[in-house]
Protein backbone atom coordinates (compact mmCIF):
# COMPACT_ATOMS: atom_id res chain seq x y z
CA UNK A 1 0.00 0.00 0.00
CA UNK A 2 1.63 3.74 -0.83
CA UNK A 3 1.54 6.70 1.30
CA UNK A 4 0.25 9.60 -0.32
CA UNK A 5 0.92 13.13 1.28
CA UNK A 6 -1.39 15.05 1.64
CA UNK A 7 -3.73 12.20 1.74
CA UNK A 8 -6.01 11.68 4.74
CA UNK A 9 -4.93 12.62 8.59
CA UNK A 10 -3.86 8.89 10.18
CA UNK A 11 -5.70 8.19 13.08
CA UNK A 12 -4.23 8.24 16.51
CA UNK A 13 -6.44 6.71 19.61
CA UNK A 14 -5.54 8.77 22.39
CA UNK A 15 -4.03 8.74 25.04
CA UNK A 16 -1.16 7.19 24.38
CA UNK A 17 2.52 7.22 24.96
CA UNK A 18 4.22 9.14 21.84
CA UNK A 19 8.04 8.95 21.01
CA UNK A 20 10.32 11.94 20.21
CA UNK A 21 13.81 11.81 19.52
CA UNK A 22 16.00 14.56 20.93
CA UNK A 23 19.47 15.04 19.65
CA UNK A 24 21.54 17.44 22.41
CA UNK A 25 25.11 19.03 21.45
CA UNK A 26 26.95 16.77 23.89
CA UNK A 27 29.36 19.69 24.87
CA UNK A 28 26.37 22.72 26.33
CA UNK A 29 23.65 20.33 26.93
CA UNK A 30 22.37 17.89 29.04
CA UNK A 31 19.84 15.15 29.87
CA UNK A 32 18.24 16.72 33.21
CA UNK A 33 17.28 19.55 30.33
CA UNK A 34 15.20 17.58 29.20
CA UNK A 35 13.64 16.73 33.09
CA UNK A 36 13.37 19.93 33.41
CA UNK A 37 11.25 21.06 30.30
CA UNK A 38 8.73 17.82 31.17
CA UNK A 39 8.11 18.77 34.63
CA UNK A 40 4.89 17.45 35.16
CA UNK A 41 4.17 14.91 32.62
CA UNK A 42 4.28 11.64 32.74
CA UNK A 43 7.27 10.68 30.67
CA UNK A 44 10.12 8.35 30.22
CA UNK A 45 13.73 9.15 28.98
CA UNK A 46 15.97 6.47 27.64
CA UNK A 47 19.99 6.66 26.75
CA UNK A 48 19.98 6.24 22.96
CA UNK A 49 23.91 7.04 21.71
CA UNK A 50 26.34 9.28 20.74
CA UNK A 51 26.87 10.39 17.50
CA UNK A 52 30.45 9.13 15.84
CA UNK A 53 32.79 12.12 17.06
CA UNK A 54 31.07 12.28 20.21
CA UNK A 55 29.79 15.98 19.34
CA UNK A 56 26.36 14.62 19.82
CA UNK A 57 24.00 12.65 21.52
CA UNK A 58 20.52 11.17 21.89
CA UNK A 59 17.76 10.36 23.56
CA UNK A 60 14.73 8.43 23.13
CA UNK A 61 11.68 10.02 25.22
CA UNK A 62 8.20 8.58 25.85
CA UNK A 63 5.10 11.11 26.98
CA UNK A 64 1.73 10.36 27.66
CA UNK A 65 -0.34 12.39 25.48
CA UNK A 66 -3.70 12.99 25.68
CA UNK A 67 -4.59 14.39 22.48
CA UNK A 68 -3.16 16.12 18.83
CA UNK A 69 -2.86 19.78 21.12
CA UNK A 70 -1.49 18.14 24.61
CA UNK A 71 1.40 16.21 22.05
CA UNK A 72 1.97 19.02 19.70
CA UNK A 73 2.64 21.74 22.73
CA UNK A 74 5.59 18.65 24.10
CA UNK A 75 6.87 18.95 20.67
CA UNK A 76 6.91 22.52 20.50
CA UNK A 77 8.31 22.84 24.44
CA UNK A 78 11.33 20.51 23.22
CA UNK A 79 11.46 21.83 20.02
CA UNK A 80 12.49 25.20 21.48
CA UNK A 81 15.39 24.18 23.49
CA UNK A 82 17.31 21.25 21.58
CA UNK A 83 18.22 22.24 17.83
CA UNK A 84 16.47 18.53 16.97
CA UNK A 85 13.60 16.92 18.25
CA UNK A 86 11.88 14.00 16.04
Amino acid sequence: MACILGAEKPKINYPLFWEYKIILDASTQKREQIDEILKGENYKIDFSRFSNGGKYMSFNVSVFVKDDLHRNEIFERLKAHFKYVL
